[in-house]
């Protein structure tokens, strides 16, 4: 099954990227409507739109996802049931795809649940006390986004429809139109786990690794900025950017000092994924959709790229992710720590890789553009923070002596694996450059004084030095300040318990209370003990004291009796 699902995804994701090419040539769209019920005056239609962005984007989440289906072929072949795996994985895919093409809000909620219910299963896949409490964050964190969809559903009831691409002319001035911008903004917080909803990313992580290779590349977490570049007209009409502007830079400032201080391999490649997050979402609240949407199109290819490696050395490692029992992986996986070293160039912004002309034009854009010194700062002290966790991560895993076991058996003669990352090496390489020329066939030209010029240069630089006095020193350990940064400035602990642990431990006490205690003594259960009673009463009188009721009844007619005669 996985190699039938290998072939049918490339398949279709070649087909589709030939047509996104196209229509990105011609600049031609396709919109699909046909109606499925009415509802008073709305009508519910089933809507779908084919342009040159959701075409890309479509055959991107294909082709990553066919190389991860094959690359689980050799991962996941203890699996005893791999074909009920597939299955999850596709369906995940397919509430994906759904969520690219649908220009309506209804439809959207549609792959936008799909998302957050197949992302639950997968999460808590290894049946596991740690993954049923991460699945459990998962699944609450995002399902405020679909509470919140929910609601702009029912808002835009009042415009007759939700195809909310015909309203961003018409009604853009209106309250109702700003109402639904801010609930969408709350929503893609949510699904692309900016602050404060960052916590259930790194939990996510309790997921397959394959699985991880696609939710933190191309699917789940990137449905949020999707939405928000749909969006983006409404974000410049309201003028709602400078709330998410400060929003990423945040996230991006956060999650790049927690990931200096981390010793999980997966959790500090899910925090890099959260901080090119909070630039995806800081660069669109600044006025570039497209800018953003080529970011999120080159940081799906080296991010999947990525979990791959950090897979294969999970692997090897027999399931062990703690990089200090890494080391001198060059020696012993040639294949995968090139395309590691690869993709976390590519992470960096190293020239020629993918991910240099996506990074290193929105550093230069933010140089270019009238920003305070304070999201100046945070933009690239987070450039400096990715290089330097990059670099800690390479120190620990490729140099010095290997820490693991003395008998140990590491290699790269997979088939599978290997096939999936080569696949993805080519595009991490190449990529970066075809879509700049597609997507801006007229090159911006970013004129700059000298030292700005060389800012980002040199900010990169002073990373990889700061990375190597973070893997040499352990000295800053045991400062507070290290602590409350390298747990996400305790979001985890809030989300936990804060907001889960507490109320839950309120709605137990009022329920053993109030439900189970003065309300069943007052309400259902002791009205039915007084009735039983009444009942037993009367029925105890009825049976037994039929002579005492006559002797009654006749006393009583002798007494009105004699009443009416005296």
């Amino acid at each position: 099954m996985c190699s039938l699902s290998f072939f049918s995804l490339f398949f279709l994701s070649t087909l589709i990227f030939v047509f996104g090419i196209y229509y990105l040539m011609i600049d031609y769209s396709i919109f699909i409507e046909w109606e499925l019920f009415n509802l008073n005056s709305s009508m519910v239609v089933m809507t779908l739109i084919f342009d040159w962005m959701s075409l890309i984007f479509m055959s991107f989440v294909m082709y990553i996802s066919a190389l991860v289906i094959y690359y689980s072929e050799d991962y996941m072949k203890v699996e005893s049931n791999i074909n009920r795996f597939i299955i999850i994985v596709l369906m995940f895919i397919l509430s994906m795809v759904f969520l690219i093409i649908s220009p309506n809000l209804i439809s959207i909620l549609l792959g936008w649940d799909g998302l957050g219910l197949v992302s639950y299963c997968l999460v808590i896949y290894y049946q596991n006390v740690k993954s049923y409490s991460a699945g459990m964050l998962t699944v609450l964190s995002n399902r405020v986004g679909d509470v919140l969809i929910l609601i702009s559903i029912s808002w835009m009831l009042n415009f007759g429809g939700w195809n909310y691409l015909y309203y961003f002319d018409f009604i853009s001035n209106s309250f109702e139109m700003k109402l639904i911008t801010m609930l969408i903004i709350l929503s893609s917080m949510t699904k692309s786990a900016q602050v404060p909803f960052s916590s259930w990313l790194p939990a996510a992580m309790s997921a397959p690794t394959p699985v991880s290779a696609l939710v933190h590349s191309s699917t789940l977490v990137t449905a949020g900025v999707y939405l928000l570049i749909r969006f983006s007209p409404m974000l410049e009409i309201y003028n709602l950017g400078w709330f998410l502007l400060f929003i990423g830079c945040l996230t991006m400032f956060m999650s790049g000092l927690c990931a200096n201080f981390e010793f999980d391999l997966s959790k500090i490649i899910a925090l890099s994924t959260l901080s090119q997050l909070g630039l995806m979402v800081s660069i669109l609240s600044m006025g570039y959709p497209k800018l953003s949407f080529f970011h999120l199109l080159v940081h799906a290819l080296f991010k999947a790229l990525l979990f791959m490696c950090a897979g294969s050395l999970i692997h090897n490692l027999k399931d062990s992710q703690d990089i200090r029992f890494m080391g001198s992986f060059v020696n012993f996986m040639p294949l995968t720590s090139i395309c590691f070293n690869v993709s976390s160039l590519s992470l960096c912004g190293m020239p020629f890789l993918a991910g240099f002309y996506s990074s290193d034009l929105i550093l230069e854009l933010v140089c270019l553009s009238s920003m305070n010194c304070f999201i100046f700062f945070l933009y690239f002290f987070s450039a400096g923070l990715t290089a330097s966790y990059s670099f800690r991560l390479f120190y620990y895993s490729m140099f010095g002596d290997n820490n693991y076991y003395s008998i140990f058996s590491f290699n790269d003669k997979s088939y599978y694996i290997s096939f999936g990352m080569i696949g993805l090496l080519i595009v991490v390489v190449f990529g970066g450059s075809l879509l700049s020329w597609l997507i801006f066939p007229v090159p911006y030209v970013i004129v700059l004084p000298y030292y700005l010029k060389f800012m980002t240069t040199f900010v990169v630089l002073l990373g990889f030095y700061l990375g190597y006095l973070f893997s040499n020193v352990d000295f800053f350990s045991n400062f507070i300040f290290f602590s409350f940064s390298g747990s996400m400035w305790f979001m985890p602990f809030i989300s936990t318990n804060l907001f889960s642990y507490f109320p839950l431990k309120f709605g137990y006490f009022s329920s053993k209370s109030l439900d189970y205690g003065w309300g069943e003594l007052f309400g259902g259960q002791g009205l039915y003990s007084l009735f039983l009673y009444l009942i037993n009463y009367v029925q105890s009188l009825y049976d037994s004291n039929f002579k005492i009721y006559l002797l009654t009844f006749v006393l009583w007619m002798f007494i009105l009796l004699m009443y009416f005669l005296l």
